[in-house]
C-alpha cells in the first residue's frame, strides 16, 4: 500500500479512458490494475483508485503541484475542460480547476506564499 493516508475512489464508466486521461493530462502513474474494473494511480505521494461504475455525483479533489503554470499548460494542451485558469488566491495559493471525463473536479494548487490561517482571516485550531 502507498503511504497515502486517504485514498479516494473515483468511478468512471470507462476506466481505460479515465486512466489514459489522468496519466496523459495530469501525469499520474498507474501502480496496479485488477482486470478491467479497478486500478490504483499515484501522483507524488498521493494516490487514487479508479473504479468501473456510473458516477452518481461528482467529486472535488485538490492536488498540490510543483509548477502550476507548467501543469496548466500540459492540461490545456491535452484539451482538458478548464473551469478556471491559474489564479493567485488571497490565502497564498495559485490554483486552476479542471473537470475530467467522469464529471469530477480537480483543483491543482501551488503554494506561492506560506501564510498562517490568521494572515487571511481564518482561525487556527490547536
Amino acid at each position: 500500500m502507498p503511504e497515502s493516508t486517504i485514498i479516494p475512489v473515483l468511478t468512471y464508466s470507462d476506466i481505460d479512458k479515465a486512466i489514459a486521461w489522468l496519466t496523459d493530462t495530469f501525469g499520474f502513474e498507474e501502480r496496479w490494475r485488477v482486470g478491467d474494473h479497478r486500478a490504483q494511480l499515484s501522483y507524488g505521494n498521493g494516490t487514487i483508485v479508479v473504479a468501473e461504475g456510473t458516477p452518481t455525483s461528482s467529486v472535488s479533489l485538490l492536488v498540490r503541484v510543483q509548477d502550476i503554470d507548467h501543469h496548466f499548460a500540459r492540461s490545456k494542451s491535452r484539451m482538458a475542460k478548464i473551469i478556471s485558469s491559474p489564479t493567485d488566491q488571497f490565502y497564498g495559493e495559485r490554483q486552476y480547476t479542471v473537470e475530467d471525463l467522469g464529471g469530477h473536479f480537480w483543483t491543482l494548487s501551488q503554494t506561492m506564499k506560506d501564510l498562517t490561517p490568521e494572515d487571511w482571516g481564518a482561525t487556527s485550531k490547536h
